[in-house]
């Protein structure tokens, strides 16, 4: 009998590639090895192939932890090549790994279910995950619901993720954190919310702060606490209430079961300070309070925690109108107001700033009775007459008609100007109107006025006309002397002629004689003198003299003839 000859090793490995199929086919495929020896930091692993191979040890262990391998043990790696340079076969348990995670990660991404991973890394953007030996992305904008400062008490740490996007070609995988947090998050709320009640008091943490409120955790669910339901009184921003960490007591006074919104308040816990508000400010009633805050149309005042009332601009003050109210009062200072009117229906009161004060126009009247003669100054000139500054910061307005015996019209608004101290008699005040009537002619009785006669020290009287002397002459018009008397006046450029051409001060020689009237007095009773006036006046009366019998006559005719008249009259 025949026996069978020994098979040889080239008989053995052509057996080993016929029953595996060609020792390519390892390449590209996760196979299990054998342990055979651990060499340094190195692994060896047989896989059944001509030579062994040899697998860091780091590649057996989670980041950051030891590798737990020892001789004999089964472990999966992946085949990259069958034999390199050295005749050795590359194998990586990490490639075994990973395309053992992708496989899974794959599966679960098709049924979206979550999945357990380490964050282990930074990189620009965020942050990277183990997901079991498969490397994912994690956005910083994907790590919790709100922002976090601080990342590494999450690190190393077994936790759930969502993957988001995943791309096998490519190598990319994107997860979320956040995603499965808001979930939880959701189901918690939806349970927590079957449990409150509108009108339930309950505590809370405050975990946020906003510029209109405050996030307030009540165990699981936040609701928030709008600022102007943090107190009856004014809040200017909720921090000056509340900071973060603080435990509060809130009523819930709002929920909104399908998008699970819960509005909180705080006030709503504190007696209502608006309740009996009619009763306790009445109408006519003169209370102090706090300026709390001031706008455009007016400032509030606080007369009591949690009740403020409006000043309206145009209750601010009885004489200066169109101003802003920060002009006249300032935030916190502490005002004396009038109750002019309470809703408390709508929670508004309307009071009034200078209805405290005296009534400035009350006070003029009953200080300067009609036909007192009073003294300021020319605030402003008008189309129809002058405004004078009186005392109580009221002003008081001569008509033109009543500046001047003779003058009218815009004639009589150039006799004074803009800053000049002015004397003038009361004729008549009306208080509701806010008005005071004043007249100047009034004061000059030699002229027909029937008022008071004001004169100078050198004994002439408003609207007298005199003969002066040149004495100097100067940019803004001629200084003279008034006869014998040694008296001096002025005689502004403008009043030098009614001819503008003729205005001039450099026309006139020092001793000259001329003509002027007296147009009114300075504050030392030197009076002012205008020949302007005087030439109008003349006109008036030759006009009234001759013009009726004269009709078809010239101005020029007329006067022609007064002055002959007077011509010989003088011989």
């Amino acid at each position: 009998m025949a026996t069978n000859p020994t098979p040889s090793r080239d008989d053995f490995a052509a057996l080993l590639e016929a029953s595996l199929g060609g020792s390519e086919s390892f390449e590209g495929r996760v196979v299990t090895g054998t342990v055979t020896g651990i060499e340094n930091d190195m692994a060896v692993i047989d896989v059944g192939l001509k030579s062994e191979g040899r697998v860091p040890l780091r590649e057996f262990a989670a980041p950051g932890e030891k590798a737990e391998i020892k001789i004999g043990d089964q472990v999966e790696v992946y085949v990259d090549r069958v034999e390199n340079a050295y005749g050795e076969a590359m194998l990586s348990r990490d490639r075994a790994r990973r395309e053992a995670a992708w496989d899974k990660l794959e599966s679960e991404f098709q049924e979206n279910a979550r999945v357990d991973g380490v964050i282990f890394g930074r990189v620009k953007g965020g942050f990277t995950v183990d997901l079991g030996g498969a490397v994912a992305f994690l956005p910083g904008s994907q790590v919790d619901i709100r922002p976090v400062r601080d990342v590494t008490p999450l690190m190393g740490m077994p936790q759930p993720f969502q993957v988001l996007k995943m791309d096998r070609k490519r190598g990319n995988i994107v997860v979320s954190r956040r995603a499965v947090l808001e979930e939880t998050r959701a189901e918690q709320r939806s349970g927590l919310i079957q449990t409150l009640t509108e009108g339930q008091t309950v505590d809370g943490v405050v975990k946020n702060i906003t510029d209109y409120g405050a996030f307030v955790d009540l165990g699981g669910i936040d609701g928030l606490l709008h600022v102007t339901d943090m107190s009856y009184k004014r809040v200017g921003h909720p921090s000056e209430v509340l900071g973060i960490g603080d435990t509060v007591k809130v009523q819930i006074v709002r929920i909104n079961r399908e998008t699970q919104r819960i509005s909180l308040g705080m006030k709503q816990l504190e007696s209502d300070p608006w309740e009996g508000a009619a009763a306790k400010y009445s109408v006519g009633q003169k209370a102090t309070g706090r300026v709390t805050n001031i706008t455009d149309y007016g400032a509030f005042v606080e007369l009591e925690a949690g009740v403020e009332g409006l000043v309206h601009v145009s209750e601010m003050s009885w004489v200066k109108k169109n101003v802003h109210p920060g002009k006249i009062v300032s935030t916190s200072q502490e005002v004396d107001v009038v109750v002019l009117e309470v809703d408390e229906d709508k929670r508004r009161i309307s009071l009034g700033l200078k209805q405290a004060q005296q009534n400035p126009w009350e006070a003029f009247a009953s200080q300067h009775p009609a036909g007192s003669i009073v003294e300021g100054e020319v605030k402003n000139t008008t189309e129809f007459g002058l405004f004078i500054g009186l005392d109580g910061d009221v002003d008081g307005m001569v008509h033109m008609s009543d500046i001047a015996w003779g003058v009218n019209g815009e004639e009589a608004l150039e006799l004074h100007h803009k800053g000049e101290t002015v004397k003038a008699v009361v004729l008549d005040v009306d208080v509701e109107k806010e008005r005071i009537s004043l007249g100047m002619k009034q004061l000059d009785s030699a002229s027909g006025g029937g008022g008071a006669t004001v004169s100078s020290g050198g004994g002439v009287n408003k609207g007298e006309t005199v003969t002066c002397i040149v004495a100097a002459i100067t940019d803004g018009g001629v200084e003279v002397t008034l006869g014998d008397s040694g008296s001096t006046g002025f005689i502004r450029r403008g009043d030098l002629s009614r001819d503008r051409d003729e205005q001039r001060p450099e026309r006139f020689q020092v001793g000259q004689k001329v003509d002027a009237q007296v147009i009114g007095f300075d504050r030392s009773k030197k009076p002012n003198l205008s020949i302007k006036a005087l030439q109008i006046s003349e006109e008036k009366e030759a006009v009234k003299q001759y013009g009726s019998s004269d009709s078809g006559a010239s101005l020029g005719d007329i006067l022609g003839e007064a002055l002959n008249k007077a011509k010989d009259a003088k011989k």
